[in-house]
């Protein structure tokens, strides 16, 4: 079985996914990382130099790459929703996880905003790309998790491990 964690930029995707992955003995795949390798470029630096659209294509292409994986844990950058082809892929290849914190929360923790490679936040803002991301998370989530302010790994491992148990075929 895989398990995608999906959520907003500061949600916890990549903290709550390696140690998911590690209490689980599973593969942890970061796309970001992965996209930062192939392209030699951070994701600023992506957004940047060409566009957001640009750096879609590039992370849907880094997705779709991943083929036929097992025991794995992926974490893929908040703007994964948008491609409805990579979408369709995780959920045929694993359990989507989605990690839904508070607007409060989210930007709280992004104190990086102007180097973290958020795509859409120069046209469109913190607060409206919430707003968007928020029903395209919901409408592909097969499990949600509440995240709250205080971050409690080890429970949050918890709910995700107890959630996905009816998806887990032996």
């Amino acid at each position: 079985m895989n398990i995608t964690l999906i959520g907003m930029p500061g949600a916890g995707k990549t903290t709550v996914g390696k140690k998911l992955a590690e209490k689980l003995n599973y593969r942890f795949i970061d796309i970001d990382l992965l996209i930062e390798k192939n392209t030699g470029l951070n994701l600023q630096q992506i957004i940047d130099n060409s566009n957001d659209e640009k750096f879609m294509e590039t992370e849907e292409k880094t997705v779709l790459e991943l083929g036929k994986l097992g025991n794995s844990v992926i974490s893929p950058g908040g703007s994964v929703v948008y491609s409805e082809k990579v979408m369709k892929f995780l959920k045929e290849n694993s359990v989507v996880v989605f990690l839904n914190s508070p607007f409060g929360v989210i930007e709280k923790r992004l104190t990086n905003m102007d180097t973290r490679g958020i795509v859409g936040l120069k046209k469109k803002g913190l607060k409206n790309l919430f707003n968007e991301r928020m029903l395209l998370y919901k409408k592909y989530a097969d499990v949600t998790i509440e995240m709250s302010e205080i971050f409690d790994v080890p429970a949050t491992l918890q709910k995700i491990i107890e959630k996905i148990q009816p998806f887990h075929k032996p």
